[in-house]
């Protein structure tokens, strides 16, 4: 148990059966028992934290590397096609293609849709 021997574990039970008494030593037992097995049980919970907390960090960092991959390969693309100087593709254009936090849902107002639409249907109006 905690490197005790049979006999040092027997000389315990025997004092704490003097000083409790043999009413009081099987509830003072029981108690014990039952706040080591919520000792192990708060444990393992926080050890099941700790590992979902590691792969939550996983998952972001590996988002966070495809995102930078996905800006490298904008930013080439963009170079390539335009025949420009790879600083003339900055950073602010490609943070509008690609959303900056990639595990948020990408959210449109009506009115924007709705802007969209309309130039979709009419370009000449809104020029």
């Amino acid at each position: 148990m905690f490197g005790m021997g049979m006999p040092e574990i027997i000389l315990i039970l025997a004092v704490a059966l003097i000083v409790l008494g043999p009413k009081k030593l099987p509830e003072i037992a029981k108690s014990l028992g039952r706040g080591i097995a919520e000792f192990k049980k708060a444990t393992q919970e926080f050890k099941e934290n700790i590992d979902v907390d590691n792969d939550l960090r996983e998952a972001r960092d590996t988002l966070r590397d495809a995102k930078d991959d996905l800006q490298d390969t904008v930013r080439k693309s963009m170079t390539e096609t335009t025949k420009q100087e790879p600083s003339a593709v900055s950073d602010y254009d490609l943070e509008h293609l690609v959303e900056k936090d990639p595990t948020t849902p990408a959210t449109e107002s009506a009115e924007d849709k709705s802007e969209e639409d309309a130039e979709l249907k009419d370009p000449l109006s809104h020029a």
